[in-house]
């Protein structure tokens, strides 16, 4: 049997020979728990990245279609952000009504970024 006597033992236990034929305990890393913590970090990162990001396509909608001041600092800083986001589908469908245009248009960017949000976390968690 083994005696632990402030940190070091006198057994048969693995870890580092010290002076004086001492073994001293090594600290062990459960790397599974923190490879699970590192996953699910990056996964929440990749929802509130994609969440935000159909978040901001529907302020964009709601501006455009509730008749919002376009000289306004917060509807322009919403329109310059909504715009790369909104990948190809700015200009998928064209009707005749600008209004409508962007309902449709940044509505379905704003899904497709939570459909493809929704996919990834559940990609990366399968790697969990």
């Amino acid at each position: 049997m083994s005696e632990n006597v402030g940190g070091t033992t006198t057994g048969e236990q693995d870890g580092e020979l010290s002076r004086g034929g001492r073994r001293r305990l090594r600290a062990t890393h459960d790397w599974a728990k923190a490879r699970g913590q590192v996953v699910g970090v990056v996964a929440a990162v990749a929802r509130w990245a994609g969440t935000l990001a159909a978040l901001l396509l529907a302020a964009h909608v709601v501006l455009t279609v509730g008749g919002a001041n376009p000289d306004n600092a917060i509807t322009r800083f919403v329109a310059d952000w909504s715009q790369p986001l909104a990948l190809d589908f700015e200009d998928l469908f064209t009707p005749e009504d600008p209004q409508l245009a962007v309902l449709v248009n940044f509505g379905l960017a704003a899904i497709f970024w939570l459909i493809l949000t929704s996919i990834a976390v559940r990609i990366i968690k399968a790697f969990g």
